[in-house]
């Protein structure tokens, strides 16, 4: 797995690295050759090359000075900026400076002068501020990223684009937009949030040679679903399977006007796996389902009379239905009548096998968690923003300000994997880790994408994975199936089926790559 850290994680495995001996010149150098590696395959060579760079005075600057020397050394016609006067630029950041022909430095004294040199420039480099900043960037500072906020050429990101916070990825004021960003050692927390995600362009991760001794005091906890790692949780079939060997899969969903989104859920299932999937509905709405679905089968249920929704009578019926079934899905389109509402909350106290629990079915529970804590086998909670508000009565603005860690308390408190959709989607568990996804677009903002998902991750559940694998590896397949799509249809035409129809060419994507999705590895 991928480790996220924060800005001060990093200063502290940095600290680590060089108490265990690791020179801290050599670490500056390492990130240097890896920027500029970067930057040459960005040109397609550096050989006559204007190159613009603009460095901050302390490591991420002397970073900045690192690659000015090294392609320069490689034929590139190279300027570079300061911040601050030489005289404030101290230890490994000084020693690089004054490895520089002194002609091609100046500190900055008219902005004009820069922005007139990042017009003629083939590429800006943005060695600036880095993981470390808090607050707004201030004067000089804040004139130099307005500068860079209106290039043309290609910008390259050292580390992070300055004004980014690297622990949240907010927008401290002003950032530039970088072509690419390259980070090193691990990747930050911020370059997967957005507004910040969007500003990093391409990311590149570059080992410097800080040793695993470094890292694993920092006790991370939060980690990148990644390719990798979904390649080795996918299921794999044995030659001799049957369909009852491929997972069972209950589904309880459905009322009048929301059919789709039983039929979704019953399909996403199928195509992620399932080998049977038998989807529970009230009665008077089987008939319809039964068109919907050709491949799953359908449960007719008692429902309160002339309002279509399942009855509390229902209970026994399901009960009976779920002890054959390897996982059970709970929620899409039940509807929010009282009854109902009940019935959810007495079948999740007395569940007997693994279940997925989304949209209405969490909005019945929003007032009895008491009953996610009562259930004795394992769940996945699958809400979005305005759900997961309900259920820790908290605004939704108190989630945006530290959606992890309020999700990693949820889940710790009601003791289920816990899946708080968005952009980035977010899966912790009850064991004190978070898992953050980089797939998906803005073409996912339609309905029934969330009825897709509770299909996708009770398939994966039964055909053996655990729930928090099972979670995080639906949300990846389940956004990277959504980006796929759009490449055909376009954000503002994709639809929820389209995410299904497209679950096979995502499968194949990753089982045949090893990289991380959007993460170049150098």
């Amino acid at each position: 797995m991928t480790e996220l850290i924060t800005g001060s994680q990093m200063a502290s495995i940095d600290r680590r690295a060089i108490d265990s001996g690791v020179p801290s010149i050599e670490l500056m150098e390492a990130a240097g050759q890896g920027v500029t590696q970067v930057v040459e395959n960005l040109l397609g060579g550096l050989q006559n090359r204007h190159i613009v760079i603009l460095c901050g005075k302390g490591n991420n600057g002397g970073d900045g000075f690192v690659i000015a020397r090294q392609v320069a050394q490689s034929g590139a016609k190279v300027q570079v900026f300061t911040a601050t006067s030489a005289s404030e630029i101290t230890g490994d950041a000084k020693t690089n400076l004054d490895r520089l022909p002194p002609d091609i430095v100046q500190s900055v004294d008219r902005i004009a002068t820069v922005q007139n040199a990042l017009t003629n420039a083939d590429i800006a480099v943005d060695a600036l501020l880095g993981t470390g900043i808090q607050g707004p960037p201030r004067g000089i500072y804040a004139d130099l990223i307005d500068a860079l906020t209106r290039v043309k050429c290609p910008i390259v990101a050292v580390d992070i684009p300055s004004g980014l916070n690297a622990d949240t990825g907010k927008i401290e004021e002003l950032c530039a937009t970088a072509t690419c960003t390259v980070t090193f050692a691990l990747p930050r927390i911020g370059h997967f949030f957005y507004p910040g995600r969007a500003k990093c362009g391409k990311l590149h991760l570059i080992d410097i040679g800080i040793p695993p001794s470094a890292i694993e005091p920092e006790r991370i906890s939060t980690y990148l679903i990644d390719n990798r790692r979904c390649a080795r949780l996918l299921p794999h079939r044995e030659p001799d399977a049957h369909k009852g060997d491929c997972g069972r899969v209950y589904i309880l969903a459905g009322s009048v006007g929301l059919t789709g989104a039983a039929a979704l859920s019953a399909n996403a299932a199928l195509k992620g796996g399932a080998g049977l999937v038998t989807l529970g509905v009230p009665k008077s709405l089987n008939d319809i389902l039964e068109i919907k679905v050709t491949e799953a089968m359908t449960h007719p249920l008692p429902e309160v009379k002339k309002i279509r929704c399942l009855s509390l009578r229902a209970r026994g019926d399901i009960q009976r239905a779920c002890r054959t079934a390897d996982s059970i899905a709970i929620g899409p389109g039940l509807g929010t009548h009282r009854e109902t509402a009940e019935l959810v909350r007495r079948l999740v106290r007395d569940c007997v096998c693994p279940a997925v629990i989304d949209a209405d079915a969490l909005n019945a529970l929003a007032c009895d968690l008491d009953a996610i804590r009562a259930c004795e086998t394992p769940l996945v909670l699958t809400p979005h923003i305005g759900e997961f508000a309900r259920l820790t009565e908290c605004s939704i603005a108190e989630i945006q300000r530290d959606p992890i860690a309020l999700v990693l308390k949820f889940a710790s408190h009601v003791e289920a994997t816990t899946v708080l959709k968005g952009a980035p989607t977010i899966v912790a568990t009850p064991e004190g880790k978070t898992h953050i996804n980089p797939t998906g677009n803005p073409g996912m903002a339609t309905g029934g994408t969330g009825d897709v998902l509770t299909g996708l991750i009770a398939a994966l559940i039964g055909q053996g994975l655990n729930p928090s694998d099972a979670a995080c590896t639906a949300v990846y397949l389940h956004g990277l199936a959504a980006d796929i799509a759009a490449k055909k249809t376009g954000h503002i035409s994709l639809i929820a089926s389209d995410i299904i129809e497209n679950f096979a060419a995502a499968i194949h994507h990753i089982r045949n790559s090893t990289a991380c999705f959007d993460l170049q590895l150098t």
